[in-house]
């Protein structure tokens, strides 16, 4: 199963592993002004990674009209559910790092506190984006593929033939209000996928908030 999961990822997913590629060089060749952690040229390459893997999926959403997105969904094989895992857990660990990042930066020169803040804040954004831009691409998959309800989320209007804006409105919805306001639900898949979401974007933003607490602390410190 290993062994097939490398050409899943580099057939249907060539935007996770470009990105993946890039961070990782990022991370070993950046030049830096001064000796690094190893969990700070991790981030380095995590938000190299993570902004490009944004810009490509974001580019590829806002130019698909309506009528290929079912085709780009149902590309997606079952190793979405491993990216889909893996992101969202990566996004979590990039929350500990951050922590390590601000509780290092206390102490040292000002305007070196001000660029850990900075790193740390462009850090922060971008796990918060990638959880609901992830989920999105997921809903899409789901609903065009769900055997157990095909079109399990309803929408208020009528025959809509919807494209990545309305997953993205979906998704973004339930990231920041936890809720799914006019869009039903109507398979039990769609149900527990919508109910993970929410979890995680709940736990999510308390750290984003306690952590812009911090930030804004080091700032006026």
């Amino acid at each position: 199963m290993k062994l097939k999961l490398i050409p899943h990822l580099l057939r249907f997913h060539p935007r996770l592993l470009i990105a993946i590629a890039v961070g990782a060089l990022a991370a070993v060749l950046v030049p830096m002004p001064m000796p690094m952690s190893g969990i700070s040229r991790t981030l380095v390459g995590w938000n190299a990674a993570v902004w490009l893997y944004l810009a490509m999926l974001w580019f590829m959403m806002i130019t698909a009209p309506h009528w290929r997105v079912q085709g780009i969904a149902e590309q997606e094989d079952e190793s979405a559910v491993v990216v889909l895992s893996v992101i969202s857990l990566s996004a979590i660990a990039s929350v500990v790092a951050i922590v390590h990042v601000l509780a290092t930066a206390k102490g040292g020169a000002p305007h070196q506190t001000t660029e850990h803040v900075i790193f740390a804040a462009a850090t922060l954004i971008a796990g918060w984006l990638l959880v609901p831009t992830i989920y999105t691409l997921h809903y899409a998959r789901l609903y065009f593929t769900d055997t157990e309800a095909p079109r399990a989320l309803q929408f208020p209007d009528a025959n809509c033939e919807p494209d990545y804006w309305d997953f993205l409105y979906f998704s973004f919805t339930i990231a920041v209000a936890s809720q799914t306001a006019d869009i039903s639900l109507a398979s039990r898949r769609m149900r527990r996928t919508a109910l993970a979401q929410a979890v995680l974007s709940f736990f999510f933003n308390l750290a984003v908030l306690g952590l812009s607490i911090n930030i804004a602390a080091s700032l006026l410190g």
